[in-house]
């Protein structure tokens, strides 16, 4: 049985009380109401989940409240109960939006069966509603931090042409965050209901990212047993999104430009086209241009992706937002380990305004959890940052950190302090083999 809040709305008192008595044996939180009026007060006040409700009432008609309610509350789930059940009542019960029509007395057997079932729905249509809202959240433009000037420009930009159902590419260097732009310019278009889909271009072979992409017939090729639905496809309403599309073939990019200008494509192995709604937002740390002066890349799929450019500036161009950025992932990776948030102190941040960061903002969230997985203590200093960020650090650093060996020492121990001990588990981590790991462990006495 599953709990959840339940309102009964009839006129008749005695089979309110009735009905109450046994749905709250169920383990259920039970409302009453005797009329439309008082039952939308008590949906106003309370979450409802499922609505037990008379279709005759002193001041309208349960079909009208059905639907009112599910034009206001879709996840509530309506149960109505009628004296005289007649089957064209209730066809327009369900086309109402009712979850069923039963009658009284007749059905009493049935009610508390349709009212689990009607409970479950309302409660799973409530998660799903929940973990919708999480999804747009994270990938909402509040979740790409940073107050710097060539950041909030940059912002400005990819806000404007969120609402415009219209290709869009995105250039910028390799860990800047180009689908977290493309993520969250599908969540705030109108396109946000419909999936979102994402694909590598250079991660597949020519033959394999056509499958992908356009999906194929059964029997098209050897191992093709049946048939495959391709992102274009399983992205339809919604945005696809096409990340290194300088490393797409050209036999691939001209099939691309047939979707962009006919909005149909053609499944591996099919004859007949199918039609695509799905809007192309495409990525590239590659000049295009120079790769179609050099005729690695058509000129006519560049300008059909070229509408609207937004170039996302590297994080080195950036420092301004380096702390903030960091500040964030020590607070997730902390949650994440279950460990309290270190506080970073005013060497460690220095050293990391001093990176040059060609891997971005990628390159400083991997240096972060490094750093959180290594620090035991409250703070985190520039012990835990790795060597080659230390190497050129000013002189106010005791010597140790500028050792190998104790660094090497230190890096173990803190690992091996991190896996509780596990030898298995800290060889993998530092990727090294087992004996290693005893042979350090020895060298260095740690225990």
């Amino acid at each position: 049985m599953i709990a959840g809040n339940i309102l009964i709305v009839d006129d008749e008192a005695k089979l309110r009380s009735l009905l109450k008595r046994i749905i709250s044996y169920e383990g259920y939180v039970v409302y009453e109401a005797p009329d439309l009026k008082m039952a939308g007060k008590v949906l106003a006040a309370e979450e409802i989940d499922v609505v037990v409700c008379d279709v005759k009432l002193p001041d309208g008609s349960g079909l009208d409240m059905t639907r009112t309610i599910k034009s206001c509350h879709p996840a509530v789930e309506i149960l109505l109960l009628t004296a005289h059940a007649q089957i064209a009542d209730g066809v327009e019960a369900m086309r109402s939006g009712a979850f069923d029509y039963i009658s009284k007395g007749a059905d009493n057997d049935k009610l508390l069966p349709l009212i689990a079932r009607a409970m479950e729905k309302s409660l799973l249509q409530r998660k799903v509603g929940k973990l919708q809202e999480q999804v747009a959240h994270a990938y909402s433009w509040e979740q790409i931090i940073g107050q710097s000037s060539v950041l909030q420009r940059t912002l400005a930009l990819a806000r404007k042409v969120t609402a415009a159902d219209t290709t869009v590419l995105l250039l910028g260097e390799t860990g800047t965050g180009k689908e977290l732009f493309a993520r969250a310019i599908h969540a705030g278009s109108m396109r946000a209901s419909q999936p979102f889909m994402a694909l590598n271009c250079s991660a597949l072979s020519k033959d394999l990212l056509e499958s992908e992409l356009f999906g194929h017939k059964a029997g098209a090729f050897t191992g093709a047993m049946k048939d495959k639905r391709g992102l274009i496809e399983e992205a339809g309403g919604g945005t696809l999104f096409l990340d290194e599309i300088g490393e797409m073939p050209v036999a691939l990019q001209a099939k691309l430009l047939r979707v962009l200008e006919t909005r149909q494509f053609y499944k591996v192995g099919s004859t007949s086209p199918t039609d695509a709604d799905v809007r192309i937002i495409s990525a590239t740390n590659r000049h295009l241009q120079s790769e179609v002066e050099e005729g690695k890349f058509r000129e006519d799929l560049f300008y059909r992706l070229n509408v609207f450019t937004i170039e996302i500036p590297p994080l080195r161009e950036r420092k301004k937002d380096i702390p903030t950025l960091a500040a964030h992932f020590v607070k997730m990776f902390a949650a994440k380990m279950n460990k309290s948030r270190p506080v970073m102190n005013r060497e460690f941040v220095q050293l990391l305004e001093r990176q040059p960061w060609k891997g971005n903002i990628r390159e400083l969230r991997n240096v972060i959890e490094r750093a959180v997985i290594l620090t035991d203590g409250p703070e985190l200093g520039t012990e835990s940052l790795p060597l080659e960020f230390r190497q050129d650090a000013p002189v106010g650093l005791p010597m140790s950190a500028f050792d190998l060996a104790s660094v090497e020492k230190l890096h173990i121990q803190r690992v091996l302090n991190y896996t509780k001990g596990n030898k298995v588990e800290t060889a993998k981590l530092l990727n090294i083999g087992l004996t290693t790991v005893y042979r350090k462990m020895e060298e260095y006495g740690l225990g």
